[in-house]
């Protein structure tokens, strides 16, 4: 199943095209990854596995962009993320870390709000399925993974559309 997964396309939210204040974005992002997978009834873990093992997955999400041969994933080493560091969580907790996250001491946009609507809350409304990347501790971090203040990482599966889509919302 790791090859199986057909890359279909990318969102990128940079916050800094939203607000006229060059400081006030907090250089937050959201990159939308989505692949479509084969039917089939293959379960959730083997799923988040062959994402894992997808070429997508290696991006190091600091400006180097997807890796083919890439160790790094986010702030972590790619060899430390299997399908077990993910845990499930419902759909109201990943809006309440993503509205936390967004900051609720802003008043966000008209268009950055339209377009997290889009690009990231109607697949989660939609999503059969939401896992979470848990905190994977100071081990796991490579040799550079502290770019980030936060990493936010969701992975959804929609089955009736058969696709699985990776959600980064971080900052640098």
């Amino acid at each position: 199943m790791a090859n199986e997964l057909v890359h279909e396309g990318s969102a990128f939210l940079n916050f800094r095209h939203y607000f006229p204040d060059p400081n006030e974005h907090g250089f937050r992002w959201v990159d939308v990854k989505q692949l479509r997978f084969s039917a089939g009834s293959i379960d959730d873990r083997e799923l988040v596995a062959a994402l894992i093992g997808h070429e997508q997955f290696r991006d190091d999400y600091a400006g180097g962009g997807v890796l083919p041969e890439g160790l790094r994933h986010g702030p972590y080493w790619l060899r430390l993320i299997t399908p077990d560091v993910y845990e499930p969580i419902s759909q109201e907790k990943a809006v309440q870390i993503l509205r936390e996250w967004v900051d609720p001491l802003w008043d966000v946009p008209t268009k950055l709000e339209e377009d997290l609507q889009r690009e990231v809350l109607d697949r989660l409304a939609a999503a059969d399925g939401i896992y979470y990347l848990s905190e994977l501790g100071d081990e796991a971090i490579h040799d550079w993974g502290r770019v980030h203040d936060y990493f936010h990482e969701f992975v959804l599966i929609d089955r009736s559309t058969r696709q699985i889509t990776l959600i980064v919302a971080a900052d640098d």
